[in-house]
């Protein structure tokens, strides 16, 4: 439902031109009706960049970090302030999925309220944009028009509440604040949070002595990251492999690449792996003094990323080479339909 929706820039990061537009986003869901023991009526999941960085239902009953980089965030007594007003969204939200029935002339059977509001930000232009969409039932019920800065519906059953909101001036300029400023704030101020959280490694491999040189880059987000080679300082593109970005179990990215020239060849001259991301540039020069070489050290390595996938593709490449050379300010805004 919301991907399609023409207000909706994507759950995702995404780039164009060398730019990171980032994306803020909270998804209520409320379920009216008889629904599987165990599972929740209402959840809210909050993603940053499609990555999701909290958790909220009404079994548990509180908050629940998903990113280790959250869990400073959580000692913090706002997060507490958050937990409760999640709360408060829950309470609200079964009113409100109770008078869309009514709209619809429904009393009973399974019904499905959704929310999802939030902002994204261009990293080089500085341009954002806010969101702020109501479903039900898999359909648009209502959501806010954001160059008109008023509330729009595609359904009869959708006019009082679009009537109602946008005669509440008082409630628009606090959303216009929020989502123009904000939700972009607290956007770029989890980035920062996440930046700082992160383990970026740049490791060199080699599995004998032999074998060629694996430069392994690992524990980086957002996904776009570069690996390329200098022999002498200069630029070096021949003699490598290059792997795909590959996902790790904890939201963040990897990358290989593979050197494939002889010991006696990088011995005598200066190879150094350059690993370029937003987060910063990191290069490892190649010496046998940086090279990890124990099989033990190299699988401890590639355990801590998506290790059946990294190892799967460096095999293949080195069989197919082995012939050749040997506040938080929330959205408080939860009104009643």
């Amino acid at each position: 439902w919301f991907s399609n929706h023409p207000e909706h820039p994507g759950n995702h990061l995404s780039t164009t031109h060398n730019t990171i537009r980032h994306t803020f986003i909270t998804l209520y869901t409320e379920i009216n009706g008889q629904t599987v023991a165990g599972f929740p009526d209402i959840s809210a999941v909050t993603t940053l960049d499609g990555q999701q960085i909290d958790y909220y239902d009404s079994e548990i009953k509180k908050l629940i970090p998903k990113q280790d980089w959250m869990k400073e965030f959580a000692s913090e007594d706002r997060f507490k302030e958050y937990t409760e007003f999640r709360e408060r969204v829950q309470q609200t939200n079964k009113i409100n999925i109770r008078f869309i029935m009514e709209r619809f002339n429904q009393s009973h059977g399974v019904h499905v309220y959704q929310r999802m509001y939030g902002c994204d930000w261009d990293d080089e232009t500085g341009e954002s944009r806010g969101f702020d969409q109501h479903g039900y039932d898999g359909q648009d019920f209502i959501f806010l028009d954001m160059k008109e800065f008023r509330y729009v519906t595609p359904v009869l059953q959708g006019i009082i509440t679009m009537q109602k909101w946008n005669n509440d001036r008082e409630q628009l300029e606090l959303l216009k604040q929020y989502y123009e400023y904000e939700c972009v704030e607290w956007l770029k101020y989890f980035l920062t949070s996440r930046k700082a959280g992160l383990e970026r490694r740049v490791s060199l491999l080699q599995w004998s002595s032999s074998s060629p040189v694996v430069c392994h880059a690992t524990g980086f987000y957002p996904s776009a990251v570069t690996i390329t080679w200098l022999k002498n300082g200069e630029d070096h593109d021949e003699d490598m492999d290059l792997g795909e970005i590959l996902p790790n179990e904890d939201g963040t990215f990897q990358k290989t690449s593979i050197l494939n020239v002889p010991p006696d060849d990088w011995k005598k001259h200066q190879y150094v792996c350059v690993v370029e991301h937003e987060t910063g540039t990191i290069r490892k020069i190649l010496t046998e003094d940086e090279i990890k070489s124990n099989n033990s050290e190299i699988l401890t390595i590639l355990l801590g990323s998506s290790a059946a996938a990294a190892l799967f593709w460096i095999a293949c490449i080195l069989h197919k080479k082995k012939a050749s050379y040997g506040k938080y300010v929330y959205l408080s805004i939860s009104e009643l339909i």
